[in-house]
């Protein structure tokens, strides 16, 4: 089973906390109807790992835990105790959970040039949690990625990550 993970733009956690609760939680990037922020679709590029080997290969530092910070928003009600955390029916449990991204993160995958990306991509396919992704099949997602955070950066908005199981 694998994780999809869509990352987005937005203004600010309320209003992603608003389109969630209008969605039943689905994906504002991704759904029957348009997309609900300007956001790109990135199966298995979990924030605090492959995202955060994004980062390391940009920055040319080692991976770290703490690299890419985030700030749960969703679900929108504190986490449950230990003891309700096998409960079926709770999100903190299944999902889907909606974090945002440090500024730190945006503004780094914003200030990429255009150049740099096919070097910085061949570092980031090394790390064993890509299975042996290509550069040729990696480089398109690592564009749109730096692309949203250049139009998040802009519009002063922050990045966030929906993800689900």
């Amino acid at each position: 089973m694998g994780v999809l993970t869509d990352y987005f733009r937005a203004a600010d956690a309320a209003s992603v906390v608003q389109a969630l609760e209008q969605t039943d939680g689905e994906s504002p990037v991704v759904g029957p109807e348009r997309p609900v922020f300007d956001g790109v679709e990135a199966k298995g590029v979990d924030p605090a790992v492959v995202l955060a080997m994004l980062i390391a290969a940009i920055q040319q530092i080692p991976w770290r835990v703490d690299l890419v910070k985030e700030t749960t928003v969703w679900p929108a009600f504190p986490a449950p105790g230990p003891d309700n955390l096998e409960d079926e029916d709770n999100p903190w449990v299944t999902g889907p959970w909606v974090s945002e991204l440090h500024p730190l993160t945006r503004d780094t995958l914003a200030a990429v040039r255009d150049s740099e990306v096919p070097t910085i991509v061949a570092r980031w396919v090394e790390a064993e949690e890509l299975h042996g992704a290509r550069v040729e099949d990696m480089q398109p997602l690592a564009e749109e990625l730096i692309l949203l955070a250049r139009r998040a950066r802009k519009a002063s908005e922050q990045l966030y990550c929906w993800m689900s199981l």
